[in-house]
């Protein structure tokens, strides 16, 4: 029986048109690690934040179409975080009541949420580890799980483990680094240390899956490439 996998989201999550190639949001390539029963479908929307998502009417759109049995994943904190009235949510507040808002949804239709906390940005200290960007936001989501029982993957702690682990360095490979002339899209090169590739995307989504298997939910049984 096929199944349904929506992802809410930021731009770290969102499919990218071929004009903005190497730019890949990791729900670009969640479903390679899946069977042929899953069906993703990324409604996840660069520069989203879980408030603004909502008032343009993107998780009701999720709520018309999603059926008992499908699944929810929802990542937000990126844009949570800037001081725009349009996107910003308190961390301890706000964030956690438009949060709720996604939980209900999905329950409601007799699907099954899933939190995921932000992938990490790539601002390395001098000592070889990440600076925090996200503040008190992944804590907030962590607190908001175990009070609503819903399953979360700590995508931050995971992201964060394989940068450290790749080093300043090499972990360029997953972002969109590009040298001046290198790629077509990006004549002037880029030096971007939030937005993935297609290696990172995968890499981040592979972290997704692996988070999933942890959690023991069913879904976890249709994963394939995981161990």
């Amino acid at each position: 029986m096929k199944l349904t996998i929506y992802l809410a989201g930021d731009s770290t999550v969102s499919n990218y048109p071929p004009e903005k190639e190497p730019m890949m949001g990791w729900g670009q390539r969640l479903g390679q690690y899946f069977d042929d029963s899953v069906v993703i479908r990324n409604e996840a929307m660069g520069g989203r934040s879980s408030k603004s998502f909502i008032d343009e009417g993107r998780l009701a759109a999720i709520e018309q179409a999603i059926v008992p049995g499908d699944y929810l994943l929802i990542q937000f904190g990126h844009n949570d975080e800037k001081a725009d009235e349009a996107r910003h949510t308190d961390v301890f507040g706000t964030y956690e009541q438009y949060l709720r808002q996604y939980i209900g949804v999905a329950r409601a239709k007799g699907a099954t949420p899933v939190l995921i906390t932000s992938t990490e940005r790539r601002y390395f200290d001098e000592s070889g580890k990440l600076k925090d960007t996200h503040g008190a936001y992944p804590a907030a989501m962590a607190r908001l799980a175990a009070e609503e029982r819903v399953p979360v993957i700590d995508l931050q702690a995971k992201s964060r483990k394989l940068l450290e682990a790749m080093g300043d360095e090499s972990s360029k490979r997953l972002f969109v680094w590009l040298a001046q002339g290198e790629h077509p899209n990006y004549p002037k090169g880029s030096c971007d240390n939030t937005h993935f590739n297609e290696q990172g995307a995968a890499e981040m989504a592979k972290l997704v899956a692996e988070g999933i298997r942890e959690t023991g939910l069913p879904l976890a049984e249709r994963l394939i490439g995981v161990s």
